[in-house]
């Protein structure tokens, strides 16, 4: 009689094993297209940072008027010092005989302390300046020198007050509040404050000129110029002066493309560092052998073959390469882009070019800042913002579009894989009890067969 087969354990084990490995196939291959999926979001992660930052280096190129294209400098910055607009007439300048403006400062008899009650009972100071006059009135709970002091800087007027103590007391001191000689004052007081009196050319006791009140003088390539502040804002076109001291000083302005140049330099540097994360992003790097025959395979940037991280190379590098503006080109003024695709940018060759044609390099830079801006723009997306701060438009760049499609591709194959898993686990728990009751049937027949053999055995022998 044949004997009934059965799969062992072992074996069943093996076949649900290579069951396993086939239903894991299909999930294995969407588990490695979300890693390829999410490689590409990391590499356009990468590109919008360095897109990001040639954007910020734009920004300082945004209004090319705004930015310094003079230099200035004084010979002795004790005497003088000076800075200058775009506009400052270029030139030197010899400034001699300076005396500075100053203001009017009386001071009062030593009296016993700032907090002493003054006698004399309540009064009011009538302060006259320049036609103007300005009455202030001091009430019995500010008749001392410091509550004198205190109402006088309240009105913040012509005149301002101090308290100066010494060991032996103290006294008020009045100082005109601004400069030159129409800031001169003249004070009256009644009460415990007719003490303060004084008039220019008047002598009043207990009341003492300090300083007069003067105009600053001085001259200017040999023109005498008059000013009642030590600030000369319109002698020269553009060019703001600051009076320090007494004495002569030559300030010198000149022409100078250093800071815009400087802010060029930094678009380049980070329009360089942005192509060459795309270049990265991008790139195939083709098998090696060594000498000793010992082969490494070739790699690919997770954007290999990407039209959008193509193109937005090329135009980054097309806006220096086609830069033309005035007759001045990008090449002119230092700017190029060599065969790998690297820009570079020569600060003299700018400085140069700047020093012939200031106005078309200034135009050059503007028109490069609109043509990468359109571009970073067109990348990143954009908003702006009213008054009031609320964005009142914005627009999505492509990167953030491509990187969301990139996403909703992910969040749909993860679904997927879980469906899939949940079909694979249904189909492995029925094959496993398909596999137990086989197994269970085979092991009866194997015993049934068994008792049969022996009994079939027992029954076919002969006797003597």
């Amino acid at each position: 009689m044949s004997s009934v087969s059965a799969l062992g354990s072992s074996q069943i084990a093996s076949e649900i094993t290579t069951v396993e490995t086939r239903l894991q196939a299909p999930v294995t291959e969407l588990q490695n297209q979300v890693t390829t999926e999410q490689a590409q979001i990391s590499a356009w992660g990468v590109i919008s940072g360095s897109v990001s930052t040639l954007a910020q280096a734009l920004s300082n190129i945004k209004d090319v008027a705004t930015i310094s294209s003079r230099n200035i400098s004084t010979s002795n910055s004790n005497t003088a010092t000076a800075t200058a607009s775009n506009l400052a007439a270029t030139g030197t300048y010899n400034l001699t005989s300076i005396s500075l403006a100053k203001s009017q400062e009386i001071y009062s008899s030593l009296l016993g302390s700032g907090a002493a009650t003054l006698t004399g009972g309540t009064g009011s100071l009538v302060f006259s300046t320049g036609g103007k006059t300005e009455t202030i009135a001091i009430g019995s709970g500010s008749l001392t020198l410091n509550g004198v002091a205190a109402a006088i800087n309240k009105q913040a007027g012509g005149v301002q007050a101090s308290v100066i103590g010494t060991k032996t007391g103290a006294r008020l001191v009045l100082q005109s509040s601004s400069t030159g000689s129409s800031a001169a004052f003249s004070v009256s007081g009644t009460g415990a404050l007719a003490q303060f009196d004084y008039s220019s050319g008047s002598s009043h006791i207990g009341e003492t000129l300090a300083q007069s009140a003067v105009d600053a003088t001085l001259t200017m390539n040999g023109v005498p110029i008059t000013s009642s502040t030590n600030t000369l804002g319109s002698a020269i076109t553009g060019v703001t002066i600051a009076l320090a001291g007494a004495g002569s000083a030559v300030v010198s302005v000149s022409s100078s493309p250093t800071n815009l140049s400087s802010s060029v330099q930094a678009v380049a540097t980070t329009l360089n560092a942005a192509v060459a994360a795309i270049t990265k992003e991008t790139k195939f790097t083709a098998p090696t052998t060594t000498a000793t025959g010992t082969s490494s395979g070739g790699s690919a940037g997770p954007l290999l073959g990407n039209f959008s991280a193509t193109e937005l190379k090329n135009e980054l590098l097309s806006s220096i390469s086609q830069l033309v503006a005035s007759g001045v080109s990008a090449g002119a003024v230092g700017l190029s882009v060599n065969s790998s695709g690297t820009i570079s940018f020569n600060s003299t060759s700018f400085a140069a070019e700047y020093a012939k044609n200031p106005t078309a390099v200034q135009t050059l830079v503007s028109d490069l800042y609109t043509s990468l801006t359109g571009i970073t723009n067109g990348a990143l997306g954009t908003s702006s913002g009213s008054a009031s701060g609320v964005v009142s438009t914005k627009s999505t760049g492509f990167i953030s579009a491509t990187t969301t499609s990139i996403n909703g591709l992910i969040t749909s194959i993860d679904a997927q894989v879980v469906q899939v898993e949940k079909q694979n686990a249904a189909q492995l728990k029925l094959l496993q009890q398909q596999y137990t009751i086989a197994e269970s049937n085979a092991s009866n027949a194997s015993i049934t067969q068994t008792y049969l053999g022996i009994f079939l055995g027992s029954g076919s022998s002969s006797t003597s």
